[in-house]
């Protein structure tokens, strides 16, 4: 009988043998096959939900917390999304084969970049089933094979989930080993994975700090991270109050289990009064947990149960309805606070003073900087990418979040006519 570690090297060598064959097929073969992926997600939607529920009610018995059980739950309109994913991916121009520059030398060679799929991309996730669609569809429209490994808690509905997306993708003409998932769950194959160097050439891990940490130190081929998300909300003294309150509200509370939620709220002194009696009403309606500094405390406490923060609210991603709360007596104090404490995934500044925005975006490091607006857009298919594979805080070789293009590198193509170098 074959054993795990066997199957995970005869599916990464069928993977990439499957990539030579993907990375030349013609655009059309690819939006079939993605369109037959999320008519399939919707018409076996029962098998799938079957799957999840399963996987749900194993994790609730284990005591996962709130913020991972939202990350697995999957439902009719969850569903529904990851099928107007797909579709997005399919509407999208095909990455693979644009030219990206061309020069002509002096000496007549015509000198192009080309851009090219990757070949074999590994991904190593937790909880998370929309990953399975997300990456899958990416990597076969910008021509990647993948081999996909999914977290225990979640393990039936990724299975049923690559099944119905392999399947579909298949019937529409793209090979079948080209979408690889690996069905066991033991760890020591995460190990292996990060050593597969010659049949894998990119990884990319999904998950919490312990997962990013390990697979970035271990990996013998390049790693593309997602980040944690510490995002902080700077409200200046000329800011629309009204405005800062929704935006404010809807960084927290919309989908607060997620990277770009906020985390920390920071406010000019010149508005606090006004303000944080405005955003804590909101907030406390919502069950948002306000952790303040000394000086929000003071404004607060009479009216709101607050909390005191301590030194460690500061820099941590909460993932849960729980906000930390600060007051600054300038742009500068704030943007000091930013780079002592983001991981540099989405910051934002709201304000109706120009100048102060442009300072904001100017000297603030992260991936995604706002003005006047939510975090919560930092998403792929918010940014038109259709889906992502992550939102990476690295600065090599994709920021942000990645879509079709940071699944590409480039090939150098040179023309010539008989031209010799002297």
């Amino acid at each position: 009988m074959q054993s795990a570690i066997e199957e995970l090297e005869n599916k990464a060598k069928a993977a990439k043998a499957a990539s030579r064959k993907l990375a030349h097929l013609p655009t059309e073969v690819k939006n079939e096959a993605l369109a037959n992926i999320a008519e399939s997600l919707m018409a076996r939607e029962g098998e799938i939900l079957d799957a999840n529920r399963l996987d749900c009610e194993e994790a609730k018995a284990s005591g996962m917390d709130e913020a991972m059980l939202d990350r697995l739950v999957l439902n009719s309109s969850r569903l529904q999304a990851m099928a107007d994913d797909v579709r997005t991916v399919a509407s999208l121009p095909d990455p693979v084969g644009e030219i990206i520059d061309t020069t002509e030398r002096p000496n007549g060679l015509r000198i192009e970049r080309r851009r090219v799929p990757l070949g074999v991309i590994g991904v190593i996730y937790e909880s998370r089933p929309n990953v399975t669609v997300d990456i899958s569809s990416l990597c076969l429209k910008s021509g990647n094979a993948v081999i996909l490994r999914g977290g225990k808690e979640a393990l039936r509905s990724n299975s049923t989930l690559a099944r119905v997306i392999r399947e579909a993708a298949q019937a529409g003409g793209v090979p079948g080993d080209a979408i690889q998932f690996i069905e066991s769950p033991r760890r020591e194959l995460v190990s292996r994975m990060l050593k597969m160097s010659e049949n894998i050439d990119l990884i990319i891990p999904r998950g919490g700090e312990r997962l990013v940490a390990l697979v970035t130190e271990k990996a013998s081929m390049p790693v593309l991270a997602s980040g944690v998300g510490i995002c902080h909300t700077y409200v200046d003294r000329t800011a629309d109050l009204e405005k800062a309150v929704a935006i404010a509200f809807n960084a927290k509370v919309q989908r607060p289990t997620v990277c770009n939620a906020l985390d920390c709220l920071l406010v000019h002194s010149e508005i606090a009064e006004s303000y944080l009696p405005m955003i804590a009403t909101e907030w406390a309606q919502a069950g948002v947990e306000m952790r303040c500094d000394e000086r929000s405390l003071k404004i607060l406490f009479s009216n709101f149960t607050v909390v005191p923060a301590s030194e460690s609210d500061w820099g941590k991603e909460f993932l849960a309805l729980i906000a930390a709360v600060k007051v600054v007596d300038s742009l500068d104090e704030a943007l000091e606070h930013i780079a002592r404490y983001n991981s540099g995934h989405s910051e934002a500044i709201i304000t109706e003073d120009n100048p102060a925005a442009s300072r904001f975006l100017e000297e603030v490091d992260a991936a995604c900087v706002y003005v006047n607006a939510s975090t919560r857009f930092t998403d792929g298919g918010q940014f038109g990418l259709g889906a992502e594979v992550g939102i990476s805080t690295q600065k090599f070789h994709a920021r942000g979040p990645m879509g079709l293009r940071e699944l590409t590198t480039y090939k150098w193509v040179i023309k010539g006519s008989g031209q010799i170098r002297p």
